[in-house]
């Protein structure tokens, strides 16, 4: 395609005319290209690209050439939703979302209803008849441009003050004026959104799933639609499968005249899907239709995020959905069973980690009876969490280095406190849902979650040795004794397991089956650190002890040209093998932030 100004190095227009690689306008432009070409409804958008992020990381500036195409973009936005923007009866507001080729959800900025000022909000009352909603998406906008942008501590905004004194207080807390043109608005946070790439929380997040720093993200323009405007709105997630069972059952969360970022957030608790049902039935049962499409056409399991207005359905984005590890076993043997993917692709859809967290120990038979519930909540990750209770992040990393289990305990969790969560036993919060920052990051990571315990409760269980229960959603006074399960237990386990043995290019024996000619490596305190094991198992038919079962232990045994090793249990290192050993080819699915 030739360069035009919506069609050049630093933008494109997503009119889904044709679906531009990911690496270049990254998922979440990528997912809105797709959505269009399936003939879903989907906001009118445009991108700029990552190659616009490196420009912007490399020089501290915008490319120069990006003006002009903005300026086109938006026209032709205008065009597109028959909306001014900045100005008219019709003002066209638009969000600003970071999206990286790799999903990063939760890691990078976002920031909504651009374009509102003194004028708009004005034209915005007129046309809705709602002096409230007015005032309402310019209090979201200073807010989220407060926070990202200006990066300000946002004062609250009293139910009748003056909106002007509280704009001024922002400013003088900045440092610095809200812009009054649109234009300048929207530069301003672009730069903020290249700017979050380089953040503490993305570098950290990027490291600990081995994600490179080149990547860079694009940002998304799109012309809003308004989940807040009356109760005939709203917006929600939904999951074309449970993402904490992995059941086969639409999952999600609907919240009334709201916008995404109140779901997202945790700083509000949403209602069951069925609330959409009931409120707007016509667009749930497009929501359910679309659901079963864009899982079937990207084989893999989808996190939907959508909004409607006034009762008529708009996707923002589709990506496939994080899940916790249950989830993840048992959506790869049931997409093998259902024919939708191979064994291969089912093989690689579950990693080492998951199945060590399923595996890991739980409450056994009987033992909650009697236990003194400290809080509860709603479970959203699955496993057993033994720590101290500290309710800061940064004092949850500290003392984790030092040896110690921790649980994080706080109000809601937001992107900076991911560090905290890493090194956590579990995770507990006071508000939020099952689509909240905890919960998505929780899943995620393996990481025992309960979620929205009610203000006040867990915060101040500071310094208590708690048990998190992250499947029944409780918080134990105490250590509660807890068991192991077993990988040939569980039928879908079982049949995973069969798979990794033929396809792995390492054996992996249980200790009552290892060969006697097996180098034990148990004594020597060497083998504990995976740097030291290919001097230390050179040579050797196959080794046991320190840190061989690890990740970085399989792959020095693969390089070492080792037959087998010996591990308990060894699925975990039977998939290390497997995706350390081979890349076979895995099926399309949207990854996006």
């Amino acid at each position: 395609m030739a360069a035009t100004p919506l069609h050049g190095k630093w933008l494109l227009a997503l009119d889904g005319s044709n679906l531009p690689e990911k690496s270049l306008i990254g998922g979440k432009g990528w997912s809105i290209a797709h959505m269009l070409r399936q003939g879903l409804p989907v906001p009118p958008a445009f991108v700029i690209t990552t190659e616009a992020c490196a420009a912007y990381l490399e020089t501290g500036e915008l490319p120069a050439e990006l003006d002009d195409q903005l300026q086109a973009a938006m026209q032709w936005l205008e065009e597109q939703t028959g909306r001014t923007y900045g100005c008219g009866h019709s003002p066209l507001l638009v969000s600003v979302r970071s999206g990286a080729a790799i999903s990063m959800p939760g890691m990078m900025d976002t920031v909504l209803n651009l374009g509102i000022n003194a004028e708009t909000m004005q034209a915005f009352a007129v046309e809705s008849g709602d002096d409230k909603f007015a005032r309402d998406t310019y209090r979201r906008f200073h807010e989220l441009y407060g926070e990202i942008v200006l990066r300000v501590t946002v004062p609250e905004l009293g139910e009748n003050e003056n909106l002007s004194e509280w704009r001024a207080r922002i400013e003088k807390a900045a440092g610095q004026a809200v812009p009054e043109a649109p234009t300048e608005q929207l530069k301003a946070t672009i730069e903020a959104v290249f700017r979050s790439w380089t953040s503490r929380r993305a570098k950290r997040y990027r490291k600990h799933h081995g994600i490179p720093d080149n990547l860079g993200t694009a940002v998304t323009v799109q012309a809003m639609v308004f989940g807040n405007l009356d109760q005939n709105s709203g917006t929600g997630v939904l999951f074309s499968r449970n993402p904490l069972t992995g059941e086969p059952v639409p999952y999600g969360e609907y919240l009334r005249c709201a916008q995404g970022e109140d779901v997202v957030s945790g700083k509000y608790t949403p209602g069951h899907l069925d609330d959409m049902k009931t409120a707007a039935p016509d667009a749930y049962k497009t929501l359910i239709h679309a659901a079963q499409t864009l899982e079937s056409t990207n084989r893999e399991v989808q996190d939907i995020e959508f909004t409607v207005q006034q009762g008529k359905l708009y996707f923002l984005q589709s990506r496939t959905a994080k899940r916790s590890p249950a989830a993840a076993v048992r959506i790869a043997v049931d997409m093998y069973r259902e024919g939708t993917i191979g064994i291969e692709d089912a093989i690689r859809r579950v990693n080492p980690d998951q199945v060590r967290s399923i595996l890991s120990p739980r409450l056994g038979e009987g033992v909650s009876n009697g236990a003194t519930v400290l809080a509860s909540g709603l479970g959203v990750s699955h496993g057993i969490g033994v720590g101290t209770v500290v309710s800061d992040a940064d004092e949850a990393e500290r003392r984790a280095h030092d040896g110690e289990d921790v649980v994080l305990a706080t109000a809601t969790t937001s992107p900076d406190d991911v560090h905290g969560m890493l090194v956590a036993r579990a995770v507990i919060t006071e508000q939020g849902g099952s689509t909240s920052h905890a919960a998505v990051v929780g899943r995620a990571l393996g990481l025992p979650s309960v979620v929205g315990c009610g203000v006040g409760t867990v915060t101040s269980l500071h310094g208590q040795t708690v048990t998190v229960d992250g499947e029944n959603g409780k918080i134990y006074a105490g250590a509660l004794k807890v068991v192991t399960p077993c990988e040939t237990e569980d039928d879908r386990l079982a049949e995973l397991l069969s798979w990794a043995h033929e396809h792995s290019p390492l054996t992996v024996y249980r200790p009552d089956e290892a060969p006697q000619d097996t180098l034990d490596l148990e004594s020597n305190d060497d083998a504990a650190d995976p740097a030291n094991l290919p001097a230390l198992i050179k040579g050797a038919r196959g080794a046991r002890g320190g840190a061989i079962a690890s990740e970085q232990g399989v792959k020095a045994a693969l390089q070492a040209g080792l037959e087998y090793i010996v591990a308990e249990p060894t699925l975990p290192a039977l998939l290390a093998a497997i995706h350390a050993g081979g890349t076979p080819e895995s099926s399309p699915s949207i990854e996006n932030d």
